[in-house]
């Protein structure tokens, strides 16, 4: 099955319903969105079983397409953006460049209808995450640099024999995870409504883009080649990709542990569910990875920063405001000691992150600015995460109920990346997608540790 691909069946491009007059000034890029120019985009997608019904009316494939146009064009007023393309401006002296988003640039956001002969059992049941999944996408192999010429957006509707997935393709670049499915919610807000004008929206996203005083809003970068780029396109090295469910129950449980652990240090600070989950999975593949004991390791969390600013950006902010949250220990140190011992390293990286270290690193990037490379911020002795399971994806229904699954497509994917979703139960459930090589892989469905934290998915 890893030579099937998704069908391609036709296309159109979506433009906002109506005309939006900020978009006919310069979208201007905030620091964070500049800094991900290097990066793929955002893939991930939601699988839906297919109704067999819907009250008097059999399910069709077409008519759903319309909907989701319908709504999408909708959305787009709200996310004008989406709907552009990037454009550079070169500076008088040739030296620096300004990268910056024309709203009214490209025919919109591409959509695409695809088929595949597969059923939902296909994509569920083996251990491994399918490689059809991901041509589930658009924009593979591209990066957020791509959107010169590329779609910012592209929505791709695959039609299984017993199930249809919506795969949603974002430019990185314009924004985050948190503004991610912020999208998501309120297309499906809007699509839930089925009204034929504008909708009113419960939380509308904030375009007014945040830059430190005296900075902003236009940036520019040293000279950026297309070439510059070419080394991210190519598809990772060999990576198994197997999705991990964890139960309330079972967190609930590592957690007391990693506190109980935690607690003969004589603090009275609590570890959270996220850092003994944490400290688990590091743990777990840096003992798969087999490393030696003196090689340096780091856990990557990637982090939120609104809430962190002081004064605080509403979560509403759409664009970038993430940072990479950063423990390091040995191998030995972090294998030697216990699971409340990694989980207060975390905690305390966690305590230790705020205003002053987001704005401290956003001035020393203003001072220098750089599009970020991954081979920096990655390397195959650590680990680094992704997503949250506190993002809103299982209450995004288009007709057709609620989701079954997420799944993403093979964009950002390397050794020791983890993404992070709501498990489907929800109630503080997870699902951690791990990508590892094929002999970690086994080194981690081996350990007892690990494996006996791992709980059996929900049948959908």
């Amino acid at each position: 099955m890893s030579s099937e691909i998704a069908k391609y069946v036709s296309e159109c491009f979506i433009k906002p319903k109506y005309e939006v007059q900020e978009a006919k000034q310069p979208y201007y890029l905030a620091p964070m969105d500049l800094g991900m120019l290097f990066a793929h985009y955002i893939q991930q997608g939601l699988l839906f079983a297919k109704p067999s019904n819907l009250g008097d009316e059999q399910f069709s494939i077409h008519k759903l397409l319309q909907s989701l146009k319908d709504s999408l064009s909708l959305t787009l007023v709200h996310f004008y953006p989406l709907a552009g393309q990037l454009t550079s401006l070169m500076d008088e002296a040739g030296q620096k460049c300004l990268v910056y988003v024309d709203c009214n640039k490209g025919p919109g956001a591409r959509f695409i209808h695809a088929t595949l002969d597969m059923t939902i059992s296909d994509i569920l049941l083996p251990t491994d995450v399918p490689e059809v999944v991901q041509s589930f996408f658009d924009h593979e192999g591209a990066v957020n640099y791509d959107g010169h010429y590329m779609s910012l957006l592209t929505i791709k509707v695959t039609e299984l024999l017993d199930g249809v997935f919506i795969g949603c393709s974002m430019n990185h670049a314009l924004g985050d995870g948190t503004s991610y499915w912020h999208f998501w919610n309120v297309w499906s807000e809007i699509h839930r409504a089925k009204a034929g004008e504008s909708v009113p929206v419960s939380r509308m996203p904030i375009h007014n883009r945040w830059f430190p005083d005296g900075y902003g809003p236009a940036i520019y970068l040293p000279l950026i080649q297309p070439d510059d780029f070419i080394s991210l396109q190519e598809k990772p090295d060999q990576l198994r990709v197997r999705i991990f469910h964890f139960s309330s129950d079972s967190i609930a449980k590592l957690k007391a542990k990693a506190n109980e652990e935690h607690n003969h240090n004589n603090t009275s600070s609590e570890i959270s569910s996220f850092q003994a989950l944490s400290a688990l999975y590091w743990r777990s593949i840096i003992r798969a990875l087999n490393l030696a004991h003196d090689q340096v390791t780091n856990c990557r969390l990637t982090t939120n920063n609104r809430h962190r600013l002081n004064p605080p950006l509403p979560q509403e902010y759409f664009g970038n405001c993430i940072g990479a949250l950063k423990t390091t220990t040995t191998v030995g140190e972090l294998l030697e000691h216990n699971l409340g011992w990694a989980a207060s390293l975390l905690h305390q990286s966690v305590t230790n992150y705020g205003d002053k270290v987001v704005r401290d690193f956003i001035h020393r990037w203003l001072h220098s600015p750089a599009v970020f490379k991954l081979d920096v911020l990655t390397d195959c002795y650590s680990v680094m995460m992704g997503s949250s399971p506190r993002f809103d994806m299982y209450g995004n229904e288009f007709g057709l109920g609620k989701a079954v699954a997420v799944r993403r497509g093979y964009a950002n994917k390397f050794v020791g990346k983890v993404t992070s979703y709501p498990g489907v139960e929800g109630g503080g459930s997870v699902d951690l997608e791990i990508c590892l090589p094929p002999h970690s892989m086994e080194a981690l469905e081996s350990d007892e540790d690990f494996m006996n934290v791992v709980s059996l998915p929900l049948k959908g």
